[in-house]
């Protein structure tokens, strides 16, 4: 790939990642006003919630298997497009079945996109040669406190979520799509699913548990501040609407700080000792929140 090619691949994707951030950030941070909209109940609600990552997750196997047929870069340039629609039709809804519907659509193509997008990453930071995974994530960060942002505004001025959302979708989706052209493929989705194939038949998958049970629990938190911050504030501490999106914008600052300088530190002091670091913060943040003490009653 020349140089041009590959800047220009990796700003294009910098965008995708970004457009995600806002897309998750403005769903998750108004999971309050999306539950009275739609007259879901507190018994049923964590079966909504628990259907996305489920649905995301077969969204990225398929995308394993797409792959071995299509370049990645295909499966993200419209799959970014439907987790748009997706959260606009969950705006736009008015019965349990719709925004069920839409939640599927959603999930399902953010498993696609998410395998896809670090797909590319992946290929891009081997043509670089040098780390450069960490300012992808950090760009969604971004995008994530630009969507919370945008998520506080709505709940501040009452606007519907259709309101809220639409203006948003309207922007993104002809940019993302735009910006498309500029995704750089590096090896092949076959050649890769090869690769990936032949490392796990030598064993080295087995090297690799340890990091994914890290990744496990690392997930659990960052689902749990995702998904029911905003619910808890509001229905437990009784906070208003517009204040309890701002924890997910905190957490997405703290996360842009530490995605910013992570592919420095994994230049300069490896990437074992980045993850060490990494899950020591994560650990220490999980015992904090198992200390602290809970909300006063009466």
């Amino acid at each position: 790939m020349t140089d041009a090619r590959l800047r220009h691949g990796r700003a294009s994707l910098a965008l995708s990642f970004f457009a995600q951030g806002v897309a998750f950030a403005l769903l998750v941070t108004r999971i309050p006003a999306i539950q009275d909209r739609y007259g879901i109940s507190d018994g049923l609600l964590p079966a909504f919630l628990a259907a996305v990552p489920i649905l995301a997750g077969v969204g990225s196997v398929v995308t394993e298997r797409l792959v071995k047929r299509v370049a990645p870069s295909v499966v993200l340039r419209w799959s970014q497009p439907v987790v748009l629609l997706g959260l606009l039709g969950v705006g736009a809804g008015s019965r349990l079945w719709q925004v069920a519907v839409a939640l599927g659509a959603f999930g399902l193509a953010v498993g696609a996109l998410d395998a896809s997008m670090n797909m590319l990453g992946v290929s891009l930071q081997r043509a670089y040669g040098r780390s450069i995974m960490l300012g992808f994530h950090a760009a969604y960060s971004l995008g994530g406190i630009a969507g919370a942002s945008l998520a506080w505004v709505g709940a501040h001025w009452d606007l519907s979520l259709l309101v809220s959302y639409l203006p948003v979708v309207a922007v993104l989706l002809p940019v993302a799509l735009v910006a498309s052209r500029w995704y750089a493929d590096g090896e092949r989705g076959e050649e890769a699913a090869e690769r990936a194939a032949g490392e796990r038949q030598s064993g080295a998958f087995k090297l690799l548990l340890p990091l994914c049970l890290v990744m496990t629990f690392a997930y659990i938190g960052d689902s749990t501040v995702s998904n029911w911050s905003a619910k808890y504030l509001q229905d437990v501490l009784g906070s208003s609407e517009e204040l309890a999106t701002l924890p997910y914008n905190a957490y997405m600052v703290t996360t842009l700080l530490g995605r910013a300088v992570g592919d420095l530190g994994v230049r300069r002091f490896g990437a074992v000792a980045v993850v060490r670091c990494g899950s020591v913060l994560a650990a220490a943040g999980f015992g904090v929140v198992a200390v602290a003490p809970g909300p006063r009653v009466g």
